[in-house]
């Protein structure tokens, strides 16, 4: 018998009741390796049974982590549970009264649009699932204020131009203080006021009880809630992903369904029956567990082309920890890209194949090529054909180069599949934090980001107030503001120079410009 065919028998995992697999036999693991995973595998499912239970997973911040939760209230405390089903009746009955016209905007007989305004998780979650779940017949066609880029503000108000009347606002974040967030929402507010509109009769809040965003919210038209116990990157099945599926017109039951029927799968404790458990042992087989190769996802559905994004922040965040659970400086992490296919058949897949062995690679297939009926662009074969024939095609092609790659099978892309697909690789983060020893559930590197573009803000406060109407060089102004980080100093000038809030006149050299008030 072909050794291929055997070993694909032999370590194929699938999950019948979602018609999932999960191919590992071009992964270059022993059974003995596998057998000797044995231990830490079984603490990896203790630590999992004790996350669900509700211990404090998160020591930093002193909380647990329930995302668990969303899809099996029952699983959570009476308290929990009654919010979790609270909440989800709400985003129910919130989006019929939208798609009804019950709640409506002052000037439009219905609400047609939704901007989501968000960063990281709060943004990335939704995004995906509107690429792949959205379509013509979605009843609020979504946006999103994803970053604190002006010019990316205006490119989507300008296709919001005409419809900011009909269009609802969600604004998302947790602590309410994140920046990013922070700034779109009032950039939102302006536009809708420059029309005359009131935004908050267009606007909706999801995020912490009491928080600075819950109290400025407190005359909107609603506020969903964001419990302490959910993490960004693990949120898509609370309210910061469910509310713009379900105005959408998603299929949130579906979604719900799916996460739930992996999580029971993902439960058990077999590796070779459980995608998630095997999926993290290949994760740390490839990378020697200290994130010696990098994770290249190829999704071979257009739907899917979100799918490398999110899981960028899932995994990386997740993962990528200086510390491990005993203090001891480790630098893991495991780092995460791709493109599509078979677009990466015309880009990066040359490298993949001939060039640094750096990587693994994980391919996502699904079967089902389209709604509507098979075309054939050659006698007895079509487009879809041809796409399959091109991942089976590149993982030959790399298998050649002793280059590993595993598959994910879908039967098709529907609510059901995709949140199947969130909850397992969730899980697999979860696994895979255990089998290295570090906190999945935090993230002090995100925060370090934060301090130091507010100390940035800082400096920039401090020399702008010591321009004056002569123009002074960068050490000049630096030096009467008592800043010593003058490289700082020097960027801020040219940006506000660029946009014309500091004049700047050239000097003999870059660093010798000399800045002034306007």
């Amino acid at each position: 018998m072909n050794p291929n065919w055997q070993r694909y028998q032999d370590f194929l995992c699938m999950v019948d009741t979602l018609g999932i697999t999960l191919d590992v036999s071009r992964m270059g693991f022993t059974q003995a390796w596998l057998d000797g995973m044995a231990p830490k595998l079984k603490d990896a499912f203790d630590a999992m049974d004790a996350l669900e239970r509700g211990v404090i997973a998160n020591p930093d911040e002193k909380r647990r982590v329930g995302h668990y939760w969303l899809r099996a209230p029952e699983l959570a405390s009476a308290e929990d549970a009654a919010a979790i089903n609270d909440a989800l009746s709400k985003v129910k009955s919130f989006a019929a009264d939208v798609h009804a016209g019950r709640i409506a905007p002052p000037k439009a007989p219905k609400f047609t649009r939704q901007l989501i305004i968000g960063i990281g998780g709060s943004a990335l979650g939704p995004q995906l699932a509107a690429d792949a779940l959205g379509g013509e017949a979605d009843k609020l066609q979504p946006f999103f204020f994803d970053n604190t880029d002006p010019d990316g503000f205006d490119r989507v108000l300008s296709r919001l131009s005409g419809h900011l009347k009909e269009t609802l606002v969600l604004v998302i974040s947790k602590s309410g203080g994140t920046k990013e967030t922070r700034n779109g929402m009032l950039e939102a507010k302006a536009a809708w006021e420059r029309v005359g509109l009131d935004f908050s009769k267009h606007a909706v809040a999801v995020t912490g009880a009491g928080s600075e965003l819950d109290r400025a919210a407190s005359s909107w038209l609603a506020r969903f809630p964001m419990w302490d116990w959910i993490g960004g990157r693990t949120s898509e099945t609370s309210a910061v992903g469910l509310l713009p599926a379900a105005l959408q017109g998603l299929d949130v039951d579906g979604l719900l369904a799916g996460a739930k029927e992996m999580d029971r799968a993902t439960r058990v404790r077999d590796a070779l029956k459980n995608p998630a458990a095997l999926m993290a042992l290949m994760w740390h087989h490839a990378s020697k567990g200290v994130g010696a190769k990098d994770l290249v996802v190829l999704p071979y559905k257009d739907r899917l082309l979100l799918m490398s994004r999110y899981l960028q922040q899932l995994v990386m965040e997740s993962l990528g920890k200086e510390k491990d659970l005993e203090g001891k400086t480790v630098e893991q992490g495991l780092s995460v890209y791709g493109n599509k296919g078979s677009t990466d058949q015309h880009a990066y897949v040359q490298q993949l194949r001939d060039g640094v062995p750096n990587h693994f690679v994980l391919f996502l297939e699904v079967m089902k090529d389209r709604a509507g009926a098979p075309f054939e662009v050659e006698p007895g074969v079509t487009a879809g054909d041809y796409l399959q024939g091109f991942l089976l095609g590149t993982r030959a092609a790399l298998a050649e180069k002793g280059r590993e790659s595993m598959t994910l099978t879908l039967p098709e892309v529907n609510a059901r599949s995709l949140g199947a697909l969130i909850a397992l690789f969730e899980r697999t983060v979860g696994f895979y934090g255990t089998l290295v020893n570090v906190n999945a559930y935090h993230q002090p590197g995100v925060e370090a980001g934060k301090k130091a573009a507010e100390a940035v803000l800082a400096t920039q406060h401090q020399i702008v107030g010591a321009l004056t109407a002569n123009p002074q060089t960068v050490e000049q102004l630096a030096a009467a503001a008592g800043i010593e980080d003058v490289e700082t100093a020097f960027h801020c000038l040219r940006h506000l120079a660029s946009n014309g809030r500091v004049r700047r006149e050239a000097g003999e050299r870059l660093t010798a410009d000399r800045f002034a008030r306007v």
